[in-house]
């Protein structure tokens, strides 16, 4: 499994170990991802600039993996993060991503281990909540990728396979009713206002995906805090 996770976002820099409920976002990815208990191993992936030292030592420190590689070819640097797998499959996650559900990630590799294909998430298409993003490709198709992304694509590692759908065997886990009108992603200020509310609610605990979208739900003014938050565009980065 493999956590994405860079100190350099435009809209909130240093968002990743920014603290939320007494840990770092980082933390509560990681958690979650051990809590699934579908991963062997878990690698966080950074860049090699030196803000991401700060990602490094932290990770260190807590006995997690990471590989460190390019800040803008973020395909090859997930490649390098596998680059000793020879088959199977991984799991994308991203560090921007605290209120992650254990169960989600466990639902996509359980499709993925019973129907096979070349890519399983949780966002194409999207029914959750913007923010409880799970993605699983096979070790083959990441190889494949490699030589077919380019310029965007290799920043955003699987856009490709989203945006050239007949080249790659998709599956989507879909909820219902659909709430992909919320976001529980850390990308701007008002998400993190968002996001310590919701944590203020449900606690330093890995919340399951109902438990978030009820949460939301019950108060319109908790909803109205990032609801005119835009998420960029593909070719912004």
């Amino acid at each position: 499994m493999v956590i994405q996770a860079r100190m350099g976002s435009t809209r909130l820099p240093g968002k990743v170990l920014r603290p939320l409920g007494g840990r770092p976002v980082l933390d509560w990815v990681i958690r979650a991802a051990t809590e699934s208990e579908v991963a062997s191993e878990i690698v966080v992936a950074t860049s090699t600039e030196p803000d991401d030292d700060a990602i490094a030592d932290h990770c260190r420190a807590a006995g997690i993996r990471v590989h460190r590689g390019s800040q803008h070819d973020v395909l090859d640097r997930f490649l390098g993060a596998v680059a000793d797998v020879d088959s199977g499959s991984v799991v994308r996650l991203t560090a921007d991503c605290p209120l992650l559900d254990p169960a989600l990630i466990a639902a996509t590799v359980g499709l993925w281990r019973a129907a096979g294909g070349d890519y399983v998430s949780t966002v194409q298409p999207r029914s959750l909540p913007r923010g409880l993003d799970v993605e699983l490709v096979t070790i083959e198709a990441l190889r494949r990728l490699d030589s077919l992304a380019v310029n965007e694509h290799r920043v955003h590692v699987t856009s490709h396979i989203n945006t050239h759908p007949g080249d790659f065997a998709r599956m989507g886990l879909v909820v219902s009713p659909a709430a992909d009108d919320l976001r529980v992603t850390l990308d701007t200020p008002d998400d993190a206002r968002l996001l310590d509310a919701v944590v203020a609610l449900v606690g330093d605990r890995a919340p399951s995906w109902h438990e978030v979208v009820a949460v939301i739900r019950a108060d319109p003014a908790l909803r109205a805090l990032n609801a005119h938050v835009v998420q960029k565009a593909l070719e912004e980065g």
